[in-house]
């Protein structure tokens, strides 16, 4: 008896950066360590649309979110699933465009390890006031900035998805306590305490690292405002790898400039890039990143491709698939 073979379209844009190109060696590798499954797929490959509506014509699965999103299961009568080659899917919101009964699933797991190397630096950047020294060093400054050790200090970690857990991984591993904060109060394995976001402006004068690690979304655009930076320590760091727009940073450029807090570390601004005249970039005690925190740099597509197989497994047997967004959450 046959197998039934299923068509995969990966679709490309060149406007982002190669790390995120899904090649044909990229899928052959793949193949390689998944060959039951990839056997029942035929594949094609597109770049900014170029044979897009040719391939939707008799696509069963998607990978790559088209720019072109209009009418879509008029367009692909026979797509059943789209994958996200991000974890943020904030570009692509409101989902009115989705199909009804579509699948529709990002990225989510192909950023943690990187992300914990990430935040160990992070943490450590602004505990031993690097932005600070960084500054003095190209001022042609001798000065002596002594910083305390970091063991025992608190990190608040608003968001507990991959990145958050990666957060608090890389906090336990250099000893600093963890409150993570998240929609409901469940616990986690990485953190010592979890509170609901109720809870977040209480949290907040106990931190000394409060780490953005949410998906943007309408109910977290501006969660750390201004009125809540003023409940932090003035010693106290901000580190953001959600969203630019989770954070007010207008407000936050405002308090580094006063000394009303300790340092920031952003990998993420908005827009982006960050303009060349942008304030943001001349404020002391602030590092910027330019949104490189979690993507491995040698192995981006390899991760995601196993973790889009291992989805594919689950499809095939009609299980519910892992990291699947909810239209009406947004993530």
């Amino acid at each position: 008896m046959s197998i039934q073979r299923l068509h995969l379209h990966i679709e490309n844009a060149r406007k982002k950066a190669s790390i995120f190109h899904t090649l044909p060696a990229h899928w052959a590798a793949a193949c390689t360590r998944h060959r039951a499954l990839a056997r029942r797929i035929d594949v094609s490959f597109g770049w900014d649309g170029d044979v897009l509506e040719t391939a939707l014509t008799n696509a069963d699965l998607l990978i790559g979110v088209p720019a072109n999103r209009e009418k879509l299961a008029a367009r692909a009568p026979r797509l059943k699933w789209i994958h996200a080659t991000s974890a943020g899917i904030d570009g692509v919101l409101p989902l009115d465009w989705l199909p009804r009964g579509m699948l529709f699933t990002n990225n989510s797991g192909a950023h943690g390890h990187k992300t914990e190397q990430y935040m160990v630096m992070a943490y450590n950047l602004l505990n031993s006031r690097m932005p600070a020294i960084m500054a003095n060093q190209h001022q042609h400054r001798w000065e002596a900035l002594f910083s305390p050790s970091i063991t025992g200090k608190t990190a608040v970690i608003i968001g507990l998805g991959d990145l958050g857990e990666a957060a608090a991984r890389a906090a336990k591993k250099i000893g600093l306590k963890v409150i993570g904060v998240r929609r409901s109060a469940q616990k986690n394995r990485y953190a010592d305490r979890v509170v609901s976001y109720k809870q977040l402006d209480k949290m907040l004068p106990l931190a000394d690292f409060v780490v953005l690690a949410v998906p943007l979304t309408v109910e977290t655009r501006g969660l750390l405002n201004g009125k809540r930076m003023d409940l932090m320590k003035p010693t106290a760091g901000v580190i953001n790898i959600a969203r630019g727009p989770v954070a007010d940073y207008r407000a936050l450029e405002t308090r580094l400039r006063r000394g009303k807090l300790g340092g920031a570390i952003l990998d993420v601004v908005d827009p982006e890039p960050l303009p060349a005249d942008a304030s943001l970039w001349t404020t002391p005690n602030l590092i910027i990143t330019p949104h490189i925190s979690c993507d491995d740099g040698e192995h981006y597509i390899d991760i995601s491709l196993d973790l889009w197989f291992e989805n594919l497994e689950r499809f095939l047997s009609g299980k519910q698939l892992k990291r699947r967004i909810d239209p009406k959450l947004g993530y």
